[in-house]
């Protein structure tokens, strides 16, 4: 099968002409995070068919995926395989970078470290285009410690904010402000402070109560849980304070609306969207942006999950096709329109679904490839096997998880290296994986000596069963461990250093930026 090889110049062409285009990273997570192009979107090869299909349903869009370009060491030359993987699925349009991060960086194009870069990039852009009002660390400790109130709302999920958080502070998605912030804080004098471990949601949070025109002073909190750790305040670990059930409010609905009209999002209705989605020529994305507990409770069929405060933070992480058509929709009138407006000045394509939930809007569920049966055997049956040593055991699972606690005896491996890792390996493989599906789509490329076996119910039965694990701080090595970022790492874990390179890394992208990936965002011009 010949794949078509584009060129650097062409993919940057392509990545600015208005067309739709899906440039997807297929590196391993720790690879991606090191360096890689600024429109990228990141889908492992390991996770290839289990993703794709949710990020680029579309067949017929053009697709580049890429590599390091190297082709020929030890990952067998990944954007290869995942192409001729894509083109199995169906997919019609697909390339080859030439030359893959490489030829990117020698054509003179830059590469970017750490991961959302769109959406981390905007915060910063939207602070300078906004002059969001900020206090510092030591400003904020002195106002939680002083006469007057003050409300201090983190903007991350829930399952940040247990990690760490500034103490008084009540979690609050950046996408569930605009619904709940009149319940939590009733009245039009108390200051508001938004955080988050960073930067980015802690003034896209804060902007978003000040775009809807609340009168309380708000403002975001400088560097967040990193700047708070760096002035040698306390952190909290833990946390479980988060907004009531029930604390959703329409107050801000009229609100909403007209900051939807600022920044020109339209409402189409669920006829629009059923033509858009028999439009063979765009891609389509139906968000539903409320919180997961709701999503569970029933949503329109053909929708994704996309907690509208994340779709801000990490917008890769659910759409992969730059120039898409996105839909969005809630059940309350605030928190979609709100949404959609950051997601316009991002320079998406975001419209607001009339009548939400209650819409009537029905759409055909994506689809999964099915992978390839796997046989099982139990973890009694294991262990038997392993005394007798007519077996070899591969765990799939994360590196940090295999250093954490496996099976002994058991190796690790990742599926851009499978095939390698099992050369002259003439026993029967037991797999070890969190998912079934990506232990079976691993082994699609390898020709073992015998039918590999899937572990019943993975390391969870395993240790339920009683049986032993061993620990490996250092296998698998750095290196070998492409599937975890090690850039700045630890900066949650009490390196001052590394939290400073990374507070560092965040304010510096928008000087890395070329006038075209610039151009990419709508941000307001001095007075709009």
């Amino acid at each position: 099968m010949t794949i078509e090889r584009i060129v650097p110049a062409l993919l940057k062409t392509w990545l600015h002409d208005g067309e739709e285009i899906a440039v997807l990273d297929v590196r391993e997570h720790g690879q991606y995070g090191e360096a890689h192009l600024f429109h990228a979107t990141p889908l492992p090869y390991s996770r290839l068919e289990l993703e794709v299909q949710r990020l680029v349903p579309r067949l017929d869009v053009r697709t580049v995926v890429y590599d390091d370009g190297t082709g020929d060491d030890e990952e067998g030359g990944v954007a290869q395989r995942a192409a001729a993987r894509l083109s199995a699925l169906g997919y019609r349009r697909v390339g080859v970078l030439a030359g893959g991060t490489r030829g990117w960086r020698a054509a003179g194009y830059v590469l970017f470290a750490g991961v959302n870069l769109p959406s981390k990039t905007f915060g910063e852009l939207a602070e300078k285009t906004y002059h969001t009002p900020r206090v510092s660390a030591p400003q904020l400790a002195a106002m939680i410690a002083g006469p007057t109130p003050v409300v201090v709302l983190d903007g991350r999920p829930a399952s940040e904010f247990r990690k760490m958080n500034i103490p008084t502070a009540t979690c609050c998605p950046n996408g569930e402000l605009a619904y709940r912030v009149r319940a939590l804080v009733p009245d039009d004098t108390t200051p508001i402070v938004i955080n988050c471990a960073g930067r980015t949601r802690s003034i896209i949070g804060a902007q978003t109560l000040i775009n809807l025109g609340i009168p309380n002073p708000v403002y975001a909190l400088e560097n967040g849980t990193q700047g708070w750790f760096l002035a040698d305040q306390a952190l909290e670990h833990g946390g479980t304070r988060r907004y009531p059930d029930g604390s959703g409010s329409p107050a801000l609905r009229e609100a909403a609306h007209r900051l939807a009209g600022r920044f020109g999002v339209p409402t189409v209705n669920a006829q629009a969207v059923r033509a858009w989605a028999a439009d063979a020529g765009r891609t389509l994305f139906l968000c539903d942006v409320r919180t997961p507990e709701e999503f569970a409770q029933g949503s329109l069929p053909g929708a994704q999950h996309t907690p509208g405060g994340q779709l801000m933070q990490a917008f890769d992480q659910y759409i992969g096709v730059r120039g898409a058509r996105l839909v969005l929709f809630d059940d309350d009138g605030v928190r979609a329109p709100t949404v959609a407006s950051w997601l316009r000045q991002m320079g998406h394509d975001a419209c607001v679904l009339k009548g939400g939930l209650s819409s009537g809007l029905s759409l055909p569920a994506p689809s999964t490839p099915v992978p390839p049966a796997l046989p099982t055997l139990s973890v009694q049956a294991l262990a038997t096997r392993l005394a007798r040593g007519d077996i070899a055991v591969v765990d799939l699972r994360p590196g940090m998880a295999y250093r954490a606690g496996h099976i002994d005896g058991a190796r690790w491996s990742i599926r851009p290296r499978l095939t390698a890792d099992l050369a002259g390996e003439t026993r029967q493989i037991a797999l070890v994986a969190d998912e079934p599906a990506l232990a079976a789509w691993a082994m699609t490329e390898c020709q073992p000596a015998q039918p590999p076996l899937l572990l019943e119910g993975g390391m969870a039965a395993w240790r339920a069963a009683g049986l032993g694990v061993v620990a490996t701080p250092d296998t698998p090595s750095d290196a070998a461990c492409i599937d975890h970022l090690f850039f700045v790492h630890d900066r949650h874990d009490g390196n001052k250093e590394a939290a400073r390179r990374y507070l560092a890394w965040e304010t510096g992208l928008v000087g890395q930026l070329d006038a075209q990936e610039l151009a990419s965002f709508r941000l307001p011009t001095a007075g709009a």
